[in-house]
């Protein structure tokens, strides 16, 4: 079936993602607040993405004729869960932790569209291991200086000037960068939706 997909996301690098593989797509980010009930990382990003599918498709007229894709992704280092840091402190404090060490990357994807005259939904997570080299406080103040760290789940950029710090990945490097446009892409095909076979 043909749907018109919405990315309920302000996300550059999610909308660079979803242009990489050919999906044509509006973006229509959510502005509601986020809210968190669950602890489990994996349902943390679901239950986050979910509510900006959700808040974005109920704003829609044309709800028939459209998918809302929502996203949202967090770090989690040793049990600890890293959203995006609040200031340059805050991101020389994430960093300080995540370097010298292997810290897990989840993204959280849901789905909202209308069918037959009911609302379905579809979410999943991904999960990724990253592996950074060590770094002295120097090297990760100039990184921090940048402003780059300050809009990115665990205050770093993979595809950035991170990147020289990155030792190894276990997992979709793409699912570090913001979202698992594989993955995406697989979910859509099964449901037989727009830009699909």
């Amino acid at each position: 079936m043909t749907k018109k997909i919405i990315l309920a996301s302000a996300s550059p690098r999610r909308r660079e993602l979803l242009a990489r593989i050919g999906l044509e797509f509006e973006v229509m980010p959510g502005e509601g607040e986020e809210k968190i009930t669950c602890s489990v990382p994996a349902d943390i990003v679901m239950e986050l993405a979910e509510g900006k599918a959700r808040e974005v498709f109920m704003k829609r007229p044309d709800q028939e004729n459209i998918l809302v894709l929502g996203a949202d992704t967090i770090v989690v280092h040793q049990g600890c869960v890293m959203g995006k840091p609040a200031s340059v402190e805050d991101a020389m404090d994430m960093l300080t932790r995540l370097c010298g060490d292997t810290h897990q990357v989840y993204t959280g994807v849901a789905f909202f569209w209308e069918e037959a005259g009911c609302v379905k939904k579809h979410t999943f997570f991904e999960c990724t291991e990253v592996t950074v080299y060590d770094a002295g406080q120097e090297e990760i103040r100039a990184y921090a200086a940048t402003k780059e760290p300050m809009d990115k789940a665990g205050a770093y950029g993979i595809q950035g000037r991170f990147a020289a710090f990155i030792k190894k990945i276990n997992g979709d490097y793409n699912n570090v960068v913001g979202l698992p446009v594989g993955r995406v892409y697989q979910e859509l095909k099964k449901r037989g939706f727009y830009g699909c076979d």
